[in-house]
């Protein structure tokens, strides 16, 4: 857009110098041999202008690609680096969250063995309880059930 303001810019400078230049020789006193040659002067003087113009704008483009080649390349850089630096460091957080998984799964896979240890004795140390108290209440009952039976018997005999 800076381009086309300076073209128009050139364009009207340019323009404005050659109607200012004829205006001014046709509206001054002078035979008309002078007056061509005035016209003709002015008519170069315009022209020579134009052409420094032109090779000022020329310049300054050359200048201002330069600048917007240089530029560019500045920018696709910092936006490799930025793309680098993105994987980067999507590349270590997904390696340190599969670490933690793995250490967790670890942690989880030891605990639940050790659990699994813990009731297991728990179960044989309540079966052996529950056994021996079986094998005590046996024991009880079956020497309950003698006595009544011997008081049974006792009682047969003397009510015989």
């Amino acid at each position: 857009m800076e381009e086309n303001n300076n073209k128009g810019f050139l364009l009207g400078t340019i323009i404005g110098s050659v109607v200012g230049a004829t205006l001014a020789l046709v509206f001054a006193p002078k035979p008309g041999r002078e007056l061509r040659q005035d016209i003709n002067k002015g008519a170069r003087q315009a022209l020579e202008k134009a052409d420094e113009l032109k090779e000022i704008a020329q310049e300054k483009g050359s200048v201002y690609t330069e600048k917007v080649k240089v530029k560019g390349s500045e920018l696709k850089e910092k936006g490799s680096e930025l793309t680098k630096k993105a994987v980067d460091s999507t590349s270590k957080l997904t390696k340190e969250v599969t670490e933690k998984t793995v250490d967790f799964a670890q942690d989880v896979g030891e605990k639940t063995k050790d659990l699994a240890k813990d009731v297991s004795e728990k179960t044989k140390s309540t079966v052996k309880e529950v056994s021996q108290k079986a094998k005590e209440l046996r024991k009880d009952t079956k020497e309950e059930v003698q006595a009544e039976i011997e008081d049974v018997k006792e009682e047969v005999k003397s009510e015989s």
